[in-house]
């Protein structure tokens, strides 16, 4: 049988509306009441019907985050976190897989499923400014990822510039000079834009030249890619002695065809990735890496959602989330990296 909210009541001595605030976590109840609510709480097993507290405030109870890749390890730990983030607020979240297509893109935009949403989260790839900006749906939007559209929308994003800058500062200061960029996009990608400007930047402040040689484009981000532009870089004569992978798949699948080639990770050709997926924590040789902040970036995304929901964000924000340079053996070596490898 259903415990209900008069139940509670009934066995704490309180009036309903004493529970329905303990339930709803309203400040004004003092520890004690709360502390006697909750014990029946506990007791009788209650579980509140968040469905209807939804329905009850016009609400579905549903977040959509729209991804491009869902088996990118970063988009996968990404929604984990918005998932996490999410059901602290007793939100649900639905996830959509967009491809980085613009079709799709432009599909989940513009609210084919706004009537069963709260508000939609989107880390677009193909999308234009204009596409957005004519945008009829009412559902609050937020937008993650580097592509800056300038449109009245909250934006959380790291600063691909600076980090890039990190990357290349960290194997320039342990003596690289040749390095080399796998991931410039064919195409449009603004991510990649910012990920060369930043490795060029690096270089030129350093008094090093930015070799236009040494930077491979692909067609996608994978180990297949990281790999293939390595092997073009190699193939082509050139011997980098570091290089800098527009992500962490890109720069295992690099780090494979250089054992295949027989170069050793560090000492001959040292690496750097981008995201902190978990698989380069565990690999023989662990890998350096940029690691964005994706906690945050999943909690302030939500936390942006409720915010337009409840009128308390009258500006849009351009948010900057936070980063870090994970320093594992790819750069310095296994004698030299003391952390252990979950680190």
């Amino acid at each position: 049988m259903r415990v209900s909210l008069k139940d509670v009541a009934a066995h704490a001595g309180v009036s309903i509306k004493t529970v329905s605030n303990v339930v709803n976590n309203y400040q004004h109840v003092t520890p004690a009441m709360r502390e006697r609510v909750q014990r029946s709480i506990d007791a009788l097993g209650y579980r509140p019907n968040l469905a209807a507290r939804h329905l009850r405030k016009g609400r579905t109870g549903i977040i959509a985050l729209a991804l491009p890749e869902l088996g990118n390890p970063y988009f996968a730990e990404l929604a984990a976190s918005v998932i996490d983030a999410a059901s602290e607020h007793d939100y649900i979240v639905l996830l959509d897989h967009t491809g980085g297509m613009r079709e799709q893109e432009l599909l989940v935009s513009q609210g084919f499923r706004a009537r069963v949403i709260d508000g939609l989260i989107l880390s677009p790839i193909e999308l234009e400014a204009e596409d957005l900006r004519d945008r009829a749906e009412d559902v609050p939007l937020v937008l993650l990822g580097e592509r800056d559209y300038d449109l009245p929308y909250d934006h959380i994003a790291i600063d691909n510039v600076a980090a890039a800058r990190a990357a290349v500062g960290h194997l320039i200061g342990l003596g690289r000079r040749e390095v080399a960029f796998i991931g410039a996009r064919r195409g449009r990608s603004e991510p990649a834009q910012l990920r060369v400007r930043g490795w060029r930047e690096e270089l030129t402040a350093a008094g090093l030249p930015a070799d236009e040689g040494l930077v491979a484009a692909t067609d996608g981000w994978g180990h297949a890619d990281g790999a293939l532009a390595m092997r073009h870089i190699l193939d082509g004569g050139r011997r980098p002695d570091a290089v800098f992978a527009y992500n962490d798949p890109m720069a295992i699948g690099a780090m494979r065809v250089l054992h295949e080639r027989g170069l050793r990770v560090p000492e001959d050709i040292a690496v750097v990735g981008f995201d902190d997926v978990i698989e380069g924590r565990f690999g023989a040789v662990t890998l350096t890496s940029v690691s964005p902040d994706k906690a945050a970036i999943g909690r302030l995304a939500v936390e942006s959602v409720l915010a337009r929901l409840n009128d308390r964000a009258p500006q849009p924000r351009r948010i900057r989330a936070d980063y870090r340079l994970a320093e594992r053996e790819s750069t310095l070596g296994r004698a030299a990296t003391e952390k252990p490898a979950h680190a």
